[in-house]
């Protein structure tokens, strides 16, 4: 007999139901078994001999009723149940949520961490979140692209990456697709996105870092300005935020240099050039007291080295905040090589471990720009999680690389 799931329970037709024990009252004669699965509960009814413990997994046979005492109005008559599987060890992780536990421990037990309805909700978020964003793009014209996660140059020019001995040659776990997005836009795929891992060697211990995220990237080739960018960038978030039932705000735009200025003006020191730090982006959002907004043209010098340079100080670039926290960057690139490759120069890196890259730019190349926006910091943000580590299936942080 198929299994049916709970929610779509027809009265009167024999079925069988699948799922986990909630709770056991044995009456004698007559059992009372509480039992879930992935759609919803329902209380069974069991007149055979049965001894069951929470989380145990039966499959029951019978016939869904309407019931006037059961608190759903419906109950489950069972002719026959067999069990799947006993649980064997106490349970380190309560599923009914009615005795907390720590996050470490809840980590370490993920698989009974996922019972909870609390956290499963959060990952069925999570998958509506990455089908709207990547419905938006497919309907607007972008393909999807599936870049190499083992390169053989840091595509940010940073350190913070991890290195891998790839047979007799060193390489990296990609930091991000940043080089290879360009690459495919140059080659005349035009519009590209991505949803791929990005590994960062930080050695942080915050409750929004991670060593491993899904980066949502995409690459736009043929644009008149980074505008083009950002208005690509609201407009998917604005779809995203949709796809959870959270009406999306407008989302305003504001200069780097306005932003300093409104830190200086209210008593948060900072000159022209810094990058912003964990204060003063809270800082930031205290002031302008905005759900999401834009800040653009920052310094060219705190930017990677393929940001498009705006005037001597300033770059066409961008980063969108939720909540005061940095979810997505942006920018214009370089497309000419000479530009390019001094770009590097001036960094301090090596053009001869960036020429397969460079070479991609002396045949040709659109003005282009993109974006690259943490999927698990967008769903921190969206669903006000106390950190990062919630919105991941498995986290990998500085000292986890298990389960």
């Amino acid at each position: 007999m198929k299994r049916v799931l709970i929610k779509d329970a027809t009265i009167g037709q024999r079925t069988k139901i699948s799922g986990y024990v909630n709770e056991f009252r044995n009456l004698g004669k007559i059992k009372f078994i509480d039992i879930r699965d992935s759609s919803g509960s329902v209380q069974i009814v069991y007149r055979g001999d049965i001894d069951l413990n929470r989380e145990d997994v039966i499959e029951a046979y019978g016939v869904f009723k309407k019931s006037n005492i059961a608190k759903k109005g419906l109950e489950f008559e069972a002719d026959k149940i067999e069990v799947i599987s006993k649980v064997r060890k106490k349970l380190p992780v309560d599923p009914l949520e009615k005795t907390p536990s720590e996050i470490d421990t809840r980590l370490q037990y993920r698989f009974l961490d996922l019972r909870r309805k609390s956290i499963s909700e959060i990952f069925i978020k999570k998958s509506k979140i990455i089908n709207a964003y990547r419905n938006f793009l497919l309907s607007n014209g972008f393909i999807e692209i599936h870049p190499s996660l083992i390169i053989g140059a840091a595509s940010e020019g940073g350190a913070e990456v991890f290195e891998v001995q790839y047979f007799e040659k060193k390489a990296y776990l990609a930091q991000s697709p940043q080089l290879y997005k360009q690459m495919a836009v140059i080659g005349g795929l035009e519009k590209v996105f991505i949803t791929l891992p990005i590994y960062r060697a930080e050695k942080h211990n915050t409750i929004y870092h991670l060593n491993e995220a899904i980066s949502l990237d995409i690459e736009m080739g043929f644009i008149e300005d980074y505008n083009d960018v950002m208005d690509t960038l609201e407009n998917v978030v604005k779809e995203m935020l949709k796809s959870i039932d959270i009406e999306p705000p407008t989302i305003k735009r504001y200069t780097y240099k306005q932003v300093v200025d409104m830190l200086n003006e209210n008593g948060y020191k900072m000159d022209i050039g810094q990058d912003f730090t964990k204060e003063a982006e809270k800082k930031i959002y205290e002031i302008l007291k905005e759900e999401i907004y834009f800040i653009t043209d920052f310094p060219t010098k705190i930017r990677a080295f393929y940001t498009h340079p705006k005037d001597d100080t300033f770059s066409y670039s961008f980063d969108l905040f939720y909540k005061g926290l940095e979810i997505a960057s942006g920018a214009q690139r370089i497309h000419d090589v000479d530009m390019l490759e001094k770009s590097l120069i001036d960094r301090g890196l090596n053009p001869i471990d960036f020429e397969f890259y460079l070479e991609a730019f002396r045949y040709g190349v659109p003005k282009h720009g993109g974006f690259g926006m943490g999927l698990e910091r967008f769903l921190m943000q969206a669903l006000n999680l106390s950190n990062i580590r919630e919105a991941t299936l498995f986290p990998r942080d500085r000292t986890r690389i298990i389960p």
